[in-house]
């Protein structure tokens, strides 16, 4: 076709596109698109031409399917024609806008190579590893998580923030002794950095080691105080080690530096239920239900609490909550059966203990 128009697509294209790169399915840049047929019919009427072979032919072909000839290709230069054209224009030829229209023109087709460079030069810069190990840990690849921030840490090894992140993705796949390492080496480049004092305190807490996880909260809420997270996993500690009082103080600071920390609330309610005191555990529960209503867990806790009081049919309307926010819950399906079983209603007990079982199979209370 005449005017190097020799490649023809038909795609949705929006208005304006002209100049624009035409990638195929590796995304590589192939042309530089121009006219649909209808601007090509449109332009050759008013020029007084006849309409070019190709688009001709096309358009006639698919013309009685589609009950119109408007826009049913679209039609590119091959970027080899394109550069090949570029390459005979002298520089006075052209107006300093057009000049600077086609060096940017010849940018865009050549930009699959300057891509690749690109994308090779990025590859050596610290943060390109590192945020893209930010993207994969959205999309829950920590795996791949754990590998970005390596190459990330392989071009500068004293970024804290790399091995912070990098102990948080070893954590997230259960690989807590690991992630200490990271935690410790963040904390030797930055000592005053409190999130690798409070993650480090949690993959402890993970690992039985309670007491070292309660030191290392400390030491994160030594260097920032109001940190609400540190002082709720130092309540978790606390209450691993039967410390339910101490573990109540440490989550009212929590919920005192953050009065919608609902995590903060329920825990406070589970300490408070430990300690006999259901119906304060029941307003703490229904404070963290109250910031966020699909809190299975809270409503789950309430349950039990209930229980304690002997309000089985109460008891069972917040496991049935708990259920329907997280139907594959075991827990409040074993408690609903438990709270059943309490109201002598055996049969509807039975079917809520396999319920659980099915999710759970190796649920011993069930």
């Amino acid at each position: 076709m005449s005017d190097g128009y020799g490649i023809a697509y038909a795609v949705t294209t929006a208005v304006s596109m002209s100049g624009g790169p035409v990638v195929n399915e590796k995304g590589e840049i192939i042309a530089i698109h121009g006219h649909s047929d209808s601007e090509i019919h449109k332009l050759a009427k008013r020029q007084g031409k006849a309409i070019p072979q190709e688009p001709q032919a096309l358009t006639e072909e698919h013309s009685d399917a589609l009950g119109s000839i408007t826009s049913v290709f679209k039609w590119g230069i091959p970027t080899k024609i394109y550069l090949a054209h570029l390459a005979q224009v002298s520089p006075g030829a052209v107006s300093q806008e057009n000049n600077n229209f086609l060096l940017w023109a010849m940018a865009l087709t050549i930009s699959g190579t300057l891509l690749g460079l690109a994308l090779a030069a990025m590859k050596r810069v610290f943060y390109f590893w590192f945020l893209l190990g930010n993207v994969l840990e959205k999309l829950g690849k920590y795996q791949d998580v754990i590998a970005s921030l390596d190459n990330a840490i392989k071009i500068k090894p004293n970024k804290h923030d790399a091995w912070n992140s990098r102990g948080l993705a070893l954590g997230k796949l259960g690989k807590d002794q690991e992630a200490i390492a990271s935690y410790d080496r963040a904390i030797e480049i930055k000592p005053d950095y409190a999130d690798p004092w409070n993650n480090r305190g949690v993959a402890l807490n993970g690992l039985g080691k309670s007491q070292e996880a309660i030191a290392s909260f400390d030491k994160a809420i030594k260097i920032q105080s109001d940190k609400h997270d540190a002082w709720n996993s130092r309540g978790l500690a606390l209450r691993k080690l039967g410390k339910d009082q101490d573990a109540i103080t440490s989550y009212d600071q929590a919920i005192e530096i953050k009065p919608d920390y609902a995590e903060a609330w329920n825990n406070r309610g589970v300490a408070l239920n430990g300690l006999g005191k259901y119906q304060d555990a029941i307003a703490s529960f229904d404070q963290a239900i109250k910031i966020q209503l699909d809190y299975a867990d809270a409503w789950n806790s309430r349950g039990l609490a209930l229980r304690k009081l002997r309000k089985d049919q109460e008891a069972i309307i917040s496991y049935d909550q708990a259920i329907e926010i997280k139907p594959d819950y075991a827990d409040p399906w074993n408690n609903r059966g438990v709270a059943l079983n309490g109201l002598g209603k055996y049969q509807d007990a039975i079917a809520s203990f396999d319920q659980a079982i099915k999710i759970q199979l190796d649920y011993a209370e069930a």
